[in-house]
């Protein structure tokens, strides 16, 4: 199993930190935690066919089992449904896992079922008869975890079987949802600590998420009520994804998708788009070209929708063209790319979305495309959100707000000539050393930007806002500075400003600016119908002499299609013939147990076969990710064909 990044538990944040997150206990410590019991190792090793937990997952499977709430932050493909999976199987009573993800429970219950785990999903698409079965077996002791979505837990019949049942633990994941403070706010979510607290004896609750800033995080303590929660943030670095960002012309970026996908022909990848219609028009062009590519959308019946879901995750449409309606939780380990047609709405989306490339471990690609209309519809999305019955006008607006924030660091994000890895996890709070700051994998450190130095027009952009005492927005500054007299800089008398006119970028090139400053923190921009520009709470810092400050240029230098070196931890090279001979025999079993193929074995577990050629059962065993489970079912096959390429 790839290693993940350094994980950071509460033990070792600082005073206040713990207060916002609820304490620490007093009871174990940091050493004890760290090392989950022999049975949850041995459980591990069984149906999941690894030695040892990747970090963060030990210390949570140890509170867990030891009885202890606990709030779990780790990236997408960290491998954040061990941290509950292996305590439902080692602890008595069933699991309840609460998940938003309703369209994908029988693929996570059918993978669960393959590692011989015993699981059961409750949700609208099951017969109503069914219902009551399920829960008449789970009062049983039938299953070791129970999938159930939000809005189950306001059910009466769901809650006298609650408290009823020997719930072994609870877990909430995607719980960011919780917080207004998050891009994904469900109202249902808050009703989850209303439902615990209906249970005559409380299980441990664990809350698992890939995107939590410090004040997310503060939120999902206090709206799940968890009782001093063990708090465990593992790095939110993802070193085996190249990162790339491009401003392009919107008639430009269709055929770089194009191109883009028709240089890996081979590869399963997803590409998002902001509308419906960018859906559409994206989709018919990669079916023209030949590619085998799906859609989702929510203008799609909910039968296509799954219909389509399915053909890509059993590769028989291995490219995907969908909004964000797609894609939450979706646990297909082979995702090679993830490309955005347009920007989306906040980082937190972003980093959920290209997240979900190169779960495995293996290198992948993030390609985004950008340009100002992106941002002029995600300003008309958040304007029109539809009306939530649930909150209140002052509520809406706080949503609205904490939407129209996260999408100015989005568009610092796309302007920044600084690390983009950097960049994210500075975003979440994560201290990267100076030393560190070129990763050598993402598009801003390998060379393919062109900045130039506006330290200058960023000090005379401060100066212009000083003298117009934050009451004027950004289209007004940029005038000034550029010395455009127009009617209303004239009406004003703004054109005798001693920094009027002296700044000589273009408009373009004036509004990154603007945005950039805001997006880092010097600029602040007012909500409402006319936003105004004021200093934000880093303004102070330009005035020092060591201040410096850069801009991207618009045109960019010609970037090869060529694959990045993306170094994940496990990534080797590996015989490409055997591989596929290895891929198709996975297609094949897959489709005839009509199950994903990810579920019989990962790429990752493919390429580790290729290293290894493994020529007994005792061998193939030591393939990562093989299990007992997985050794019974497919070690005949895999065997066989890897002995007929060797004796070729």
């Amino acid at each position: 199993m790839p290693d993940g990044a350094t994980s950071v538990s509460d033990e070792a944040a600082s005073a206040s930190s713990e207060a916002a997150l609820g304490g620490t206990s007093p009871a174990p410590s940091a050493a004890a935690l760290s090392a989950p019991p022999q049975a949850a190792i041995a459980a591990l090793r069984t149906h999941f066919g690894y030695d040892s937990f990747r970090p963060g997952q030990a210390e949570v499977v140890a509170a867990v089992l030891g009885g202890r709430d606990v709030l779990a932050v780790m990236p997408t493909g960290a491998g954040k449904s061990i941290c509950y999976q292996v305590p439902a199987i080692v602890r008595d009573g069933v699991a309840l896992v609460v998940s938003p993800l309703v369209s994908l429970m029988k693929d996570q219950v059918q993978a669960l079922r393959e590692t011989g785990i015993a699981a059961a999903f409750l949700n609208s698409a099951l017969p109503v008869h069914e219902h009551a079965d399920i829960m008449r077996r789970a009062l049983d002791g039938a299953f070791d975890l129970l999938y159930v979505a939000p809005e189950r837990l306001e059910n009466e019949q769901f809650i006298e079987f609650a408290r009823r049942a020997p719930l072994s633990l609870i877990a909430v994941d995607e719980a960011h949802c919780v917080s207004q403070w998050g891009q994904d706010f469900r109202p249902s979510y808050l009703r989850i600590a209303q439902f615990t607290a209906l249970l005559p004896a409380r299980p441990p609750v664990i809350a698992l998420t890939a995107t939590a800033t410090q004040k997310v995080r503060s939120d999902i303590v206090d709206m799940l009520d968890l009782h001093q929660p063990q708090t465990t943030v593992t790095g939110f670095d993802r070193p085996n994804l190249h990162m790339a960002v491009e401003r392009l012309p919107e008639q430009q970026k269709q055929s770089r998708i194009l191109g883009f996908v028709l240089a890996r022909p081979h590869e399963s990848g997803i590409i998002y788009c902001q509308t419906r219609a960018s859906v559409e028009q994206v989709h018919a062009a990669l079916v023209a070209a030949g590619l085998s590519a799906t859609r989702y959308h929510a203008g799609l019946s909910a039968a296509e929708r799954m219909a389509n879901q399915h053909a890509f995750i059993t590769d028989d449409a291995p490219v995907m063209v969908a909004t964000n309606a797609f894609g939450m939780g979706i646990d297909k380990s082979n995702v090679r790319y993830v490309a955005h047609f347009n920007m989306p709405s906040s980082i937190e989306a972003y980093y959920q979305e290209a997240g979900r490339a190169g779960r495995d471990g293996e290198p992948a690609e993030c390609l985004l495309l950008w340009n100002d209309k992106d941002i002029s519809t995600a300003r008309f999305f958040i304007a029109n959100m539809d009306a939530n019955e649930d909150l209140s006008a002052d509520e809406a607006e706080t949503v609205a707000a904490s939407r129209r924030r996260m999408l100015d660091a989005m568009c610092g994000y796309c302007l920044t000539t600084h690390c983009l890895r950097r960049h994210i996890l500075a975003y979440f709070g994560e201290d990267v050393p100076t030393e560190e700051s070129s990763c050598g994998n993402c598009s801003n450190c390998t060379d393919d930007v062109e900045s130039i130095d506006a330290t200058a027009e960023a000090r005379a952009v401060m100066r212009c806002v000083q003298s117009m005492r934050g009451g004027f927005g950004k289209g007004t500054i940029a005038a000034v500075l550029r010395g455009k007299a127009n009617e209303k800089v004239r009406e004003a008398r703004l054109d005798e400003l001693p920094c009027f006119g002296t700044v000589e970028l273009s408009d373009g090139q004036m509004k990154d600016l603007i945005g950039l400053l805001t997006a880092e923190g010097y600029l602040s921009i007012t909500e409402g119908r006319y936003p105004l520009v004021g200093f934000g709470p880093r303004f102070r810092e330009a005035a020092a002499p060591d201040f410096t400050f850069a801009i991207k240029r618009i045109q960019r230098k010609p970037r090869s299609e060529r694959r990045p070196d993306a170094g994940g931890a496990d990534a080797q090279p590996v015989d490409a013939e055997l591989f596929e001979r290895l891929r198709k025999l996975r297609k094949r079993i897959a489709d005839e147990e009509e199950v994903p193929p990810y579920v019989v074995f990962s790429d990752a577990a493919l390429r580790d076969m290729c290293a290894r050629m493994p020529r007994t059962a005792e061998e193939f065993l030591e393939v990562k990710g093989v299990g007992e489970k997985k050794l019974e079912r497919y070690s005949a096959a895999f065997l066989a064909e890897i002995a007929g390429y060797a004796s070729f």
